[in-house]
């Protein structure tokens, strides 16, 4: 029996989004979004100015296994990259049957989702709103405010990560800097 096979209880600072002795902590920088925004030149110079993390995963270790659940921390911090706000790499699930929801506990921004036949839908996050990624539904956040995206996910533990297309095809729509709201654009 695994410690995660026993009750347990974790802390969370919401103001941040940061987890008390997570087990995983996922940190994505500049550099490892290439292939992800429309403007390759304007992520390269954001890369040669610092290479600023665009966002963190603080995760426990529970068991990859039908049954469990596995529940996450993320943060995905405020910026652009050209005219593009800062975006996660975005998955389906390796098991296309499972589903995920996000619960934002501060900042706002999107929950872009796609399916592999071209259908899209954008929901907005904002702190107290909970958004549904359906099974089959490829899912990433992209944070339109000013201040970090913080979002509380669960998932089936046996649900794993697939970028399947996405670094190569990405999402049907993006969303932009616009005034005076963000814009999705094809």
């Amino acid at each position: 029996m695994s410690n995660y096979d026993v009750p347990f209880g974790v802390g969370v600072d919401f103001e941040t989004g940061v987890m008390d002795n997570p087990d995983r902590v996922i940190t994505r920088r500049a550099s490892d979004m290439r292939g992800y925004y429309a403007n390759p030149e304007a992520l390269e110079a954001l890369i040669a100015s610092g290479d600023p993390i665009h966002y963190m995963v603080y995760e426990k270790a529970i068991p990859e296994r039908q049954g469990h659940l596995l529940f996450c921390m993320s943060v995905l911090q405020p910026g652009r990259v050209g005219n593009e706000y800062f975006l996660t790499k975005g998955h389906y699930h390796t098991e296309v049957d499972t589903a995920e929801t996000y619960l934002c506990v501060g900042g706002r921004g999107y929950l872009l989702m796609k399916t592999e036949d071209g259908q899209w839908a954008a929901e907005k996050m904002e702190k107290g709103r909970m958004v549904y990624a359906p099974p089959l539904w490829a899912h990433r956040s992209i944070n339109t405010g000013s201040e970090p995206l913080i979002s509380f996910c669960v998932y089936p533990a046996h649900a794993g990560h697939n970028y399947g297309d996405i670094q190569t095809q990405g999402f049907p729509r993006r969303i932009m800097q616009g005034e005076p709201e963000p814009r999705l654009v094809k």
